[in-house]
C-alpha cells in the first residue's frame, strides 16, 4: 500500500510540474517572437517583381523591437572581394537624387566564396522613419559600399544589377 501511495504522490507531483505551468502560460513574450526574417534578392531592374533565378541573395534576422536595431545578415552569390553595405532606403515623394537620408546599417566584404556576414546593433530609431518615408514599412537593401557615403547618409551610385533588394518591407519599433 505504501508503494502505491508513493507512486501516486510522485505521479501527482509530476503532473503538477507539467500541468500548472501550461495553465499559467509561458514566460517571455507569450509565444510571440521578437525576431523577424527578411530575404533580399537580386532583381531584374526591368521588372522589380522578378527575382533573378540563381542570382545573389541574402537573409537578415532582426529584432522587431528594442532600444537598437539588432540584426545578422548573411549574403550569398556576391562578387568576391567586393565591399557591400546594408542600408535602410526611405522613399519620399518625388524620390530626390542623390539621396541624403540613407541609414547605413553595416558593411562587409564578400569572401572568396561570395558570402558576406554583417552583424550589428544600430541606433536607427523606429523603422520606417515616418518623417522621411512614405512607405508603411522600411526598404532594406544591400548595395556596393562605393555607392553610399555613410557619414553623410548620401547615396549617389546606382548599379541595381549589383544590389540585393528586399522581398518585403519591415517594421522595427524602437522603445
Amino acid at each position: 500500500m505504501k508503494k502505491v501511495l508513493r507512486v501516486l504522490v510522485i505521479a501527482l507531483a509530476l503532473l503538477g510540474v507539467l500541468v500548472i505551468p501550461a495553465l499559467a502560460g509561458k514566460g517571455g513574450p507569450a509565444g510571440n517572437s521578437n525576431v523577424g526574417h527578411l530575404y533580399l534578392h537580386e532583381k531584374n531592374p526591368d521588372d522589380w517583381d522578378e527575382i533573378v533565378e540563381d542570382g545573389a541573395w541574402g537573409k537578415m534576422k532582426y529584432n522587431l523591437a528594442g532600444p537598437t536595431f539588432d540584426f545578422v545578415f548573411n549574403g550569398h552569390g556576391l562578387d568576391a572581394g567586393v565591399e557591400y553595405t546594408l542600408i535602410y532606403y526611405p522613399d519620399k515623394d518625388g524620390n530626390p537624387w542623390p539621396r541624403t537620408d540613407i541609414i547605413c546599417l553595416g558593411s562587409g566584404t564578400a569572401n572568396n566564396g561570395g558570402n558576406v556576414h554583417i552583424k550589428e546593433s544600430v541606433d536607427t530609431g523606429s523603422l520606417p522613419n515616418t518623417a522621411v518615408d512614405i512607405n508603411a514599412g522600411a526598404k532594406i537593401w544591400l548595395v556596393l559600399s562605393t555607392a553610399v557615403d555613410c557619414e553623410t547618409g548620401t547615396m549617389s551610385g546606382w548599379t541595381p544589377t549589383e544590389y540585393l533588394f528586399e522581398n518585403n518591407l519591415i517594421t522595427f519599433d524602437a522603445d
